[in-house]
């Protein structure tokens, strides 16, 4: 498993003008994980027939930038909210995604992608009980952080088509081992396509105590590695 973690990190670009999307009020905003994950979809080869899929897109970011790429898009978010974000970014950027509300790939089952790409939430919860609505339901997964994780790595292989690659994102803090491990079940091979160490945000630094308490970071720390899981058929 240590393989998985060989090679130099990538460099975060932080956001700017370039990288600037409309929000509305109550869809969490792209930040390092979702630029991240953009710079690992842009080196992959998307053509005019590549077919893109965009699990948990909220403001439809990772969407919009593979449809500015060419690809044939579709966004999934069980978010109503987020899924408008999404229909208005793709508009703005003058790009057609067919965008789509419902859980993760049942809206999407029996369908064959190229790309998956996914920022799905992987904050680690007080609890397993997920939020069925608001804001948290954007970070919130549960004790270990892989309530949704666990289910991308199960779900979304299925989905691809031979050859086809899954784009995922996670802290390190939530076992980047276990996605590996679940993914190679799937039978696909596994690599880092990018990784970087970020300040804490907002959110984990509320929940510090409880990182600490559970043995996941060290006294004083506020820093995370964010990982970008390739996983190719």
């Amino acid at each position: 498993m240590s393989g998985l973690f060989s090679g130099p990190k990538a460099t975060v670009t932080k956001p700017g003008s370039t990288r600037s999307v409309f929000r509305l009020p109550g869809v969490y905003p792209p930040q390092e994980d979702t630029w991240l994950l953009a710079d690992a979809l842009r080196r992959e080869d998307i053509a005019a027939n590549t077919r893109v899929l965009d699990l948990c897109t909220g403001t439809g970011a990772l969407a919009v930038s593979a449809a500015a790429a060419g690809g044939r898009v579709t966004a999934v978010d069980v978010s109503p909210r987020a899924t408008t974000n999404a229909r208005i970014n793709a508009r703005i950027g003058g790009h057609r995604v067919r965008v789509l509300r419902g859980d993760l790939v049942d809206p999407v089952r029996g369908r064959c992608f190229d790309i998956i790409v996914s920022n799905p939430p992987y904050v680690p919860a007080d609890d397993d009980v997920l939020p069925t609505g608001g804001i948290a339901r954007a970070w919130d997964a549960g004790k270990n952080g892989r309530a949704l994780l666990d289910r991308v790595c199960e779900h979304a292989p299925e989905l691809l088509a031979p050859t086809g690659v899954l784009l995922l994102v996670q802290s390190a803090l939530t076992g980047v081992e276990k996605t590996q491990s679940m993914l190679e079940e799937k039978g696909l091979a596994v690599a880092v396509a990018a990784r970087a160490e970020v300040d804490f945000g907002a959110v984990m630094r509320s929940r510090s105590a409880l990182l600490k308490a559970r043995g996941l970071i060290g006294a004083g720390q506020h820093t995370e590695e964010l990982v970008v899981v390739r996983a190719r058929k």
